[in-house]
């Protein structure tokens, strides 16, 4: 092995790479040129942010609208808070409260054991 190439440390004896002359040195912080845009050149301006989408604040329906009723004999409300795969959809899904997002999966359940929703869509129709 080349003598050269690796320096010892003088306490410890331990032997590791020898410093590169031939890498450039690095700028402190902010001391930067015209040079300094990276190797593919470049402009820099940074590009143009994309407006932020606006989302409206997800609520519970049945708080807001006390007489929708969880019944699992309607299979109708019950489809919109399950997935085309027949999964449930959380809460933050859907916007529900913890209380009601507990009878919505217990609605959905006893409809999947009644046979008016199917478990996945191997089981539909």
């Amino acid at each position: 092995m080349a003598e050269d190439a690796v320096t010892r440390n003088e306490t410890s004896g331990e032997r590791r790479p020898a410093p590169r002359g031939d890498r450039p040195e690095r700028a402190e912080r902010g001391e930067r040129n015209a040079d300094d845009r990276g190797e593919r050149g470049g402009d820099d301006r940074r590009p143009a942010r994309r407006p932020r989408v606006v989302r409206r604040r997800k609520f519970c329906k049945f708080c807001a609208d006390v007489s929708i009723q969880i019944d699992h004999k309607n299979p109708d409300l019950l489809k919109q808070f399950i997935t085309e795969r027949y999964k449930i959809l959380p809460s933050r899904v859907t916007g529900t409260c913890a209380k009601h997002q507990r009878a919505i999966t217990t609605s959905i359940k006893r409809a999947r054991d009644l046979a008016l929703l199917p478990f996945t869509p191997l089981h539909h129709d």
